[in-house]
């Protein structure tokens, strides 16, 4: 007889071994539990910090203001849940104090997305500053704080003797580190993207509250009322938050660069249109059926400068950098049928947008390179564009290496010897910093820098978007308007700033040059940033007074009228 075949039994004692080795490798797996938790508690932290800008991108948008808050708050969480924690852990050294611990961690994080749009209306009659940074504590200190409080925990749990102090402690804080490492990635990379800010921070609340139960099975004898009641408290705001539509972030789409929105309106009084939207920011209106209809004015002096460049040359090669509504590229492709149109749009998602939403045809001869520009500007042929437009700045979003003498430089090798590089930039003429700046600093690449609007009033210190257009050879105002009439227009918007102004201005404060090691953009832009809220709010309670009106409650609508004044 042959020998006995070798059963699942034996199989699997070959796998463990001896019941004995069995027992070892399953008291091994339980002692790195402890470390699993730091591990996927570290990366729950540096999750929910990343997501933070994304959840309060809709309500204050997303700016060096943004960030500073976030940062700052996480980092004070952290700070005050390492000292608390470390108590706890003098006090409590037992699995069920960390259960405890991460079941708290998942009831606070969820309640984010339950609070935030209560907490954002709260704060919303405060100056920015203060409310960004109030905002930011009230929904993000809270779970950061308890976060914190793992670490020193489990530094306790697995301390058993002193003599090994500095190998448990270093062992435990790479563990947390590289936890926040991989949370860092995937939130980056994969998470936003993939499943949105919302649902990334149910993944979080989730996680933490396995864990918890994990911990807590382990532990039925240790486990009391308050971790009954925080089970309680998560399922209760769980269906708070599905039934209130709290995971709804109000995004068309979401990616990892924007909250998308399309919203429809008319304009001209009576024409339809569609509102592109990115995060806080009024980005563009398009007509999907009418892509030569331009709306807003620096779009219309864009065209005019297009229609110069093409009454010398109809096969004319532009290239966009930014490309958000495609507004420009989709009238420079209908109008000059001979051109060739390349656009650079970061976003991928915001392409994809336009072509599902904004009348960008899937079959269009406009060529889109989804990368940062600073990257794909440096891949373009040199010497063979017309026409460079930059439409890429706003006044809650510059990209400030694209401010730089060094991309300025960039792009003037890809121009030829009379191509125009024109860009669109908010500011205020006369007070703000960024404009001056930027003009300034072309001025060091071209011999000519005009600065155009489409109303003739130099003296205004509104804020206003203004086309800057440089170029190796001079621009005038009645060259653009020549080119502007022979293109079927009836008249020219552009105005550009006399000579004499334009070098009064220019030196009327300190101007700086903008390069890649000093270009202090978001500083620069901060009071029109600031601005942009008391704008915004006094729109707002300016619509407010009109329908008290029309209700027939005019003293309370004479009252929030003055209050606007």
């Amino acid at each position: 007889m042959g020998q006995p075949r070798a059963g699942s039994g034996q199989a699997l004692g070959t796998l463990l071994g001896t019941p004995a080795s069995a027992r070892e490798w399953l008291r091994q797996a339980v002692s790195w539990g402890p470390y699993v938790v730091v591990f996927a508690a570290s990366a729950c932290g540096l999750i929910i910090e990343i997501v933070a800008a994304r959840i309060l991108a809709p309500n204050v948008g997303v700016s060096l203001y943004t960030w500073t808050s976030v940062i700052g708050v996480v980092l004070a969480g952290i700070s005050v849940g390492n000292y608390l924690g470390g108590r706890a852990a003098d006090r409590f050294p037992s699995p069920a104090t960390l259960a405890h611990i991460l079941l708290a961690a998942g009831v606070s994080s969820l309640i984010i997305l339950v609070l935030v749009g209560a907490v954002s209306d709260a704060y919303e009659a405060l100056p920015l500053v203060p409310r960004i940074v109030l905002l930011t504590a009230t929904l993000f200190f809270l779970p950061s704080l308890i976060l914190g409080m793992v670490t020193p925990v489990v530094i306790k749990l697995r301390l058993k003797d002193l003599a090994q102090a500095g190998n448990v402690v270093g062992k435990v804080y790479a563990i947390a580190t590289a936890g926040a490492i991989f949370g860092t990635f995937m939130t980056g990379f994969v998470l936003i993207q993939w499943i949105g800010s919302r649902q990334t921070l149910l993944l979080v609340a989730s996680v933490l509250i396995v864990m918890a139960l994990a911990l807590a099975l382990g532990n039925v004898w240790r486990v009391k009322a308050p971790f009954v009641a925080l089970m309680a408290v998560f399922i209760g705001l769980t269906s708070a938050a599905f039934t209130t539509g709290a995971f709804d972030s109000g995004c068309l789409r979401e990616s990892n660069y924007y909250c998308i929105q399309v919203t429809d309106t008319v304009v001209q009084g009576d024409l339809p249109v569609k509102v592109l939207r990115l995060d806080k920011l009024l980005h563009t209106f398009v007509s999907p059926e009418d892509p030569t209809l331009l709306v807003q004015g620096y779009q219309k002096v864009f065209a005019e400068i297009e229609a110069y460049v093409a009454q010398r040359n109809p096969s004319l090669r532009v290239l966009f950098i930014g490309g958000g509504g495609y507004a420009n590229p989709r009238h420079l492709e209908a109008v000059y049928p001979e051109s060739t149109v390349e656009v650079i749009e970061i976003d991928p998602e915001v392409t994809r947008v336009a072509t599902e939403y904004l009348g960008l045809r899937p079959d269009t001869r406009i060529v889109t390179y989804n990368e940062d520009a600073r990257m794909a500007v440096s891949k373009l042929a040199r010497g063979q564009y017309d026409l460079v437009i930059g439409d890429a700045f706003h006044d809650v979003s510059i990209p400030y290496h694209l401010t730089t003498k060094e991309f300025n430089e960039q792009v003037g090798a890809l121009l030829k010897d009379s191509g125009i590089y024109a860009v669109n930039a908010v500011d205020k003429l006369h007070t703000g910093g960024f404009l001056r700046a930027y003009v300034n600093t072309l001025q060091q690449t071209f011999p000519y820098v005009s600065v155009i609007q489409d109303v003739a009033r130099w003296e205004d210190n509104g804020q206003r978007t203004y086309v800057v257009a440089a170029s190796f050879q001079p621009l005038s105002a009645t060259a653009l308007e020549n080119a502007s009439i022979l293109g079927g227009r009836s008249q020219s918007v552009s105005r550009l700033m006399p000579e004499d102004t334009f070098e009064s201005w220019l030196r009327s404060k300190g101007t700086i040059t903008l390069t890649d090691d000093y270009a202090p953009v978001a500083n620069l832009m901060a009071p029109i940033y600031l601005d942009r809220t008391t704008i915004e709010r006094a729109r707002r309670d300016f619509n407010a007074g009109l329908e008290l009106e029309d209700w027939g409650r005019l003293l309370e609508a004479m009252e929030l009228l003055e209050e606007i004044e």
